[in-house]
C-alpha cells in the first residue's frame, strides 16, 4: 500500500508494472482490492494504478459530501505524484462518474476512457430521491443496507451461482465507513450531466453495459452514445461485469488498451 496526503487527507493507491499508464477506479462500496486479478494481468505490459476513492478502502474521508470533482482531483494528485502525464482511465459505476469528471477537468491527461457499468447521464429525480432514501436507510441499519445493496448489483440468475463472490464483495463493502457512504451518495446525487463530453469525441471511449443491470437501465444507457465514436460492449448480465463476465471482460479490455 502506498499513500500520499491531499488536503490533509490520506489517499491510498497502488502502482504496478511499467509502460502505458492505466488507472482503475472502483465503484461505490468497493475499493482498490477489487482489481487484483486485473492488475496482475494488465501490469505485465502496462503501468497500472489503482486508487481508493474518498471514504473508501484505506483512503480517508475529506468532508460530508464527496463530489465527483473532489475524487477527480484526488486522481490528478496521484498522477502528479507519480509523474504520469497521460493515462487510460477505467471506472466502474461511480468510478466512471469520477473518470468523466477527470476527463472534463483534465482533458489533456486522458488517453482513453472506459465506462464500466456506468453512465454520463445525471441522476433522474427518482434516482436522487432513492439516494436520499439510501442515506436514511444506511444510517438506520448499516449492515442490512450493505447486504441488500451488494446483492442487488448482480443479475438475479447470478445470485446463486456467484454466492461466494457476492459474500466477498459484501465483506469488503462492510469496511466502508458510514461517513464515506453518505458523502458518496450525496456526491453522486448532485453530479452533473456529462453526455456532452461523450458527444465531443475528444478521446476513445468504451462503454460496457449489462443488459440485466438492476442499477442502470440498459436501453436508457444506450442513448448517451448515439451519433458518437464510442464503442459499445453489452453483456447479458448485471452491474458487476468485472465478476459476472470476468474472462470476456479481460479480453475486451486488453484489446481496447492496445
Amino acid at each position: 500500500m502506498k499513500t500520499l496526503l491531499y488536503k490533509n487527507t490520506k489517499i491510498s493507491y497502488s502502482d504496478s508494472g511499467t509502460g502505458n499508464a492505466i488507472v482503475l477506479l472502483h465503484g461505490f462500496l468497493e475499493n482498490k482490492k477489487m482489481w487484483k486479478e486485473y492488475v496482475d494481468l494488465f501490469s505485465t505490459k502496462n503501468r497500472v494504478i489503482t486508487i481508493d476513492l474518498l471514504g473508501h478502502g484505506e483512503t480517508d474521508c475529506l468532508g460530508y459530501v464527496h463530489k465527483m470533482e473532489d475524487n477527480a482531483d484526488v486522481v490528478n494528485e496521484v498522477l502528479k505524484h507519480l509523474i504520469i502525464e497521460k493515462a487510460i482511465i477505467l471506472g466502474h459505476s461511480m468510478g466512471g462518474y469520477v473518470g468523466l469528471a477527470f476527463a472534463e477537468l483534465y482533458p489533456e491527461k486522458i488517453q482513453k476512457l472506459v465506462l464500466l457499468n456506468s453512465t454520463s447521464k445525471e441522476d433522474s429525480e427518482e434516482k436522487k430521491l432513492n439516494r436520499t432514501r439510501a442515506i436514511k436507510a444506511v444510517k438506520q441499519n448499516y449492515e442490512s443496507f450493505i447486504s441488500l445493496a451488494i446483492a442487488n448489483l448482480f443479475s438475479e440468475n447470478n445470485r446463486t451461482r456467484l454466492a461466494e463472490e457476492i459474500e466477498k464483495v459484501k465483506a469488503e463493502a462492510l469496511k466502508t465507513p458510514l461517513q464515506g457512504i453518505v458523502a458518496s451518495l450525496e456526491g453522486m446525487k448532485i453530479r452533473k450531466d456529462r453526455e456532452e463530453l461523450v458527444r465531443k469525441n475528444l478521446f476513445p471511449i468504451l462503454l460496457i453495459l449489462g443488459k440485466k443491470d438492476p442499477v442502470l437501465n440498459y436501453e436508457e444507457s444506450l442513448s448517451q452514445i448515439e451519433d458518437t465514436t464510442a464503442e459499445l460492449v453489452s453483456f447479458e448480465d448485471g452491474h458487476m461485469s468485472q465478476i459476472e463476465n470476468k474472462e470476456a471482460l479481460k479480453t475486451i479490455l486488453l484489446d481496447f488498451f492496445a
